[in-house]
């Protein structure tokens, strides 16, 4: 992998690094991060000449958002066609005083997400996200995690981001979920660009393998993979306290990623390294997203895209059956 390399959403002709930037820990997520720490993380990565953001409004309560477009807002003068940025619609942010930070560090606004998935609140999402980022345009929407809205979500937001797409407001129409059922059924009734599926395409979950991947290939949907470290694991390793799916690893998790290991020590391969790479081999995914809430973070990620893994690990990956035989690996 080289991580100049670029990958086209869907038949858009819009093209992306293929490694992104996600956007959930700049806002604070399990850990405090501020505004300049922020800034440095975006600025780093841009230095690496890569240029593919993923937010949302959900992520601190906007704060994402606003973190990112007070760097990237400054670009767009002189190298506005430098980036790509994805937000998401069907939370929108209410006062709420009272509201419980959960998962967000932070000490953010007292304000708090509603899920809103008709026509006019996300006509209203893009408007405010927008405003917060301090930009004119964002080049991908996507649904966010309408899980139990889906008809909602066909009705309302579907619409809209056709009617967004239509008049060129917008370059690609999708949806982000961290499950593979409910997307391979957006991918059978609409019209979609690209789906971000969070942690079920991964060297650890292969969920996505079965349906979702062949019908995103057929229909020319790019996926686009979140949380490439399964929230966690994939970077920590097998370690006591270790996270899968945002919460402690159950033991069976531990002990696969504990085999996995054991390979990379054989091939000299660093564990985040094999996490990066082996959703990339799938031609439907046009990129992985990890987060970074250092510039140090966002050096290794690069560095771990870029490691050169021997072909004899991917095939002792196969033979140990750690990764499906009819999963795709890197040449």
């Amino acid at each position: 992998m080289r991580k100049d390399d670029r990958a086209e959403i869907g038949r858009t002709g819009l093209t992306v690094s293929r490694l992104g930037l996600g956007g959930a820990p700049l806002a604070g997520l399990y850990q405090g991060v501020s505004d300049e720490q922020a800034a440095r993380v975006v600025n780093t990565y841009l230095g690496h000449g890569l240029g593919f953001f993923d937010t949302a409004p959900l992520y601190g309560s906007g704060v994402s958002e606003t973190r990112l477009g007070a760097v990237l807002s400054a670009r767009v003068r002189d190298a506005r066609a430098s980036f790509v940025l994805a937000t998401k619609v069907g939370r929108l942010l209410v006062p709420n005083p009272a509201r419980d930070q959960d998962v967000w560090s932070d000490d953010f606004p007292p304000v708090g997400p509603v899920f809103d998935y008709s026509y006019d609140g996300t006509l209203r999402s893009l408007e405010e996200s927008l405003g917060r980022l301090g930009l004119d345009r964002v080049d991908i929407l996507h649904i966010h995690d309408p899980d139990n809205h889906y008809e909602e979500a066909m009705k309302g937001s579907y619409r809209a981001l056709l009617r967004l797409r239509d008049e060129k407001v917008i370059r690609a129409v999708g949806v982000g979920m961290n499950q593979a059922k409910m997307l391979a059924r957006f991918a059978v009734d609409g019209d979609f660009d690209c789906f971000l599926c969070a942690g079920r395409y991964t060297l650890l979950d292969h969920t996505a393998l079965k349906r979702l991947l062949p019908l995103c290939e057929e229909r020319q949907i790019s996926l686009i993979i979140g949380g490439p470290y399964n929230s966690g694991i994939l970077a920590q390793g097998a370690v006591e306290g270790a996270t899968f799916d945002y919460r402690k690893a159950p033991a069976h998790i531990v002990d696969r990623v504990r085999r996995v290991e054991e390979v990379c020590a054989r091939h000299g391969t660093p564990l985040k390294a094999a996490a990066l790479q082996f959703p990339l081999a799938h031609p439907a995914v046009a990129a992985v997203i990890p987060g970074a809430r250092s510039p140090e973070e966002v050096d290794e990620n690069v560095g771990m895209f870029e490691f050169e893994i021997p072909g004899d690990f991917w095939t002792e990956l196969l033979q140990e059956g750690l990764i499906p035989d009819k999963a795709p690996t890197p040449a």
